[in-house]
């Protein structure tokens, strides 16, 4: 059995050698090991392989470590998701085709939409597609609708591909640190709606896209990953919108390969990222 440890600490002298040496001591392999110390935290990641009792593990890791410690250990498996969705098929169309080629390390539960524009595709794949329309619904009722919704499903995180919808802080403080979004900007620029138009006025020269965690201020949670495409004076808006299609759904996919693969710690409102 393969296990993923991941701890975030006050930093103190020793930290590798007690952690390693407990791992020693349970005859457990260590496959790879990554630590990073910044602002006096200290964070470490290890992929583990072997049969010990985990509920032992963590007792004595508990024990051995700074007060408050943050410890998790989880199996190396496949995460499951539950996408949402609008009208653009870009991102959720790559997410799909990765998870029919096996290429995705995760399991796509359903996908919940507030426009049926991609049910056909969506069924395609043969997963479930709910369509819960925001029309004459005030955001709390939808809300509501897609909460129920989610109750006929087990899952790891809420990944929105392109749902242009703002989750509200009541929705939000549900899944804290579970919901992963794709913004078509470089954040912190061009923040809310019509970033590339915003981008085109500004007249940059460079466009680009943020995966980041959903918290309650809008577009501004922990980053993930991010990148960027050259642009040039001769594109219009509606340009730099197509091109940036392919930065969008690369940025997603990169990012949800670190999070599925729990490399991501959350600390403030910033990651660290091995």
């Amino acid at each position: 059995m393969t296990y993923i440890l991941k701890i975030c600490t006050a930093d103190e002298k020793g930290l590798i050698y007690r952690i390693c040496d407990l791992i020693f001591r349970h005859h457990i392999n260590i496959i790879k090991n990554d630590e990073f110390v910044g602002e006096g935290m200290f964070f470490f990641r290890s992929v583990l392989e072997g049969d010990f009792d985990t509920n032992a593990f963590l007792g004595l890791l508990e024990a051995l470590l700074p007060k408050n410690s943050l410890i998790e250990l989880h199996k190396n498996r496949k995460k499951d998701i539950v996408i949402f969705a609008s009208k653009e098929s870009h991102c959720i169309g790559d997410l799909l085709i990765k998870h029919y080629s096996n290429e995705l390390k995760a399991n796509i539960k359903a996908v919940i939409s507030n426009h049926d524009s991609l049910e056909d595709l969506v069924l395609k794949f043969n997963l479930p597609f709910h369509f819960i329309s925001t029309l004459n619904l005030d955001r709390q009722l939808q809300e509501e609708k897609v909460l129920e919704c989610l109750k006929g499903y087990d899952f790891d995180y809420l990944v929105l591909a392109k749902y242009m919808r703002i989750l509200s802080s009541s929705f939000v403080s549900k899944f804290e640190h579970k919901i992963i979004n794709i913004h078509h900007s470089f954040l912190p620029a061009f923040i809310g709606a019509n970033p590339y138009k915003q981008a085109y006025e500004r007249g940059v020269k460079i466009i680009g896209a943020t995966a980041h965690f959903v918290n309650d201020n809008l577009d501004e949670g922990p980053i993930i990953t991010q990148d960027i495409l050259s642009i040039s004076h001769e594109d219009t808006w509606q340009d730099m919108r197509d091109k940036g299609r392919a930065v969008e759904k690369n940025v997603l996919a990169k990012a949800l390969d670190l999070v599925f693969d729990d490399r991501v710690f959350i600390y403030e409102n910033k990651t660290i990222v091995f």
